[in-house]
């Protein structure tokens, strides 16, 4: 609970991630998340839910060094956990609205990607599939995602470019939906997130799931090989000398 919060109001359940600074991922979270929000989807008195981050970060993705030391198998297994973090918080059965309230990188990006509806601040927050910059590669249903939402071709530049796009410019290509002011943010996203669990559950659950079911089982069939070969690019010696320059502070 130290790494996240949740705050229930009215049927909403706003949760903040709070781990350090950045809000990095490490295995540990991973899997608090995903016990977090099996209990979220079938809880009746939860309507709808909101996913944000405190502070500068909504996240910087993997917490690069923690994974250094694991295993080429340990780390395998994360990515099986991470990955099916994001195919369920995809085909979360109510409303899922993430208020990007600052820099969404790498695995961040995923997370925000997997939300039904994304608001971002203005500002210098920053959004990004980066991970070609430090020479790793991506995970399949990142991009099965990220394609869902804009396209193909402009889900190639993003993935091809891996820049650190704003809020305006990421609204332009359709990555977000709605750029706010940072004093706005969470009551903006508390308001589509009242709008979207104001509709009939079953019905909004079926209609999720034809939109998102077709999607998450092209990534679960894609998955398997997809994380063993950014595996093997995460091992190779290049990419390690490229982690190894990262730091996270706090």
């Amino acid at each position: 609970m130290d790494n996240y919060q949740v705050d229930r109001q009215e049927g909403i359940a706003t949760v903040t991630l709070s781990r350090g600074k950045v809000n990095a991922l490490d295995e540990a979270l991973v899997v608090s998340l995903a016990e977090l929000f099996d209990a979220l989807g079938k809880d009746p008195d939860v309507r709808a839910v909101l996913l944000t981050g405190r502070g500068a970060f909504f996240s910087f993705g993997f917490d690069v060094p923690g994974f250094l030391p694991y295993s080429r198998q340990a780390f395998l297994n994360y990515l099986e956990r991470f990955t099916g973090l994001y195919r369920q918080l995809f085909t979360l059965p109510k409303p899922l609205v993430a208020a990007i309230n600052g820099h969404a990188v790498a695995g961040g990006f995923m997370l925000a990607t997997a939300c039904d509806e994304r608001l971002m601040v203005s500002g210098k927050a920053r959004i990004s599939l980066n991970e070609i910059t430090f020479g790793a590669s991506l995970l399949a249903g990142s991009l099965v995602m990220l394609r869902s939402w804009v396209g193909g071709r402009v889900a190639q530049r993003i993935a091809y470019d891996g820049a650190m796009y704003s809020a305006e410019q990421a609204a332009g290509m359709g990555l977000v939906d709605a750029v706010v002011d940072p004093a706005d943010l969470l009551e903006r996203a508390l308001d589509r997130a009242r709008a979207l669990g104001s509709r009939d559950a079953r019905a909004f659950a079926g209609i999720k799931a034809l939109l998102r079911q077709p999607l998450a089982r092209e990534m679960a069939r894609l998955e398997p090989e997809s994380n063993a070969a950014f595996t093997e690019v995460w091992y190779s010696e290049a990419t390690r000398a490229q982690l190894r320059k990262i730091e996270i502070r706090g």
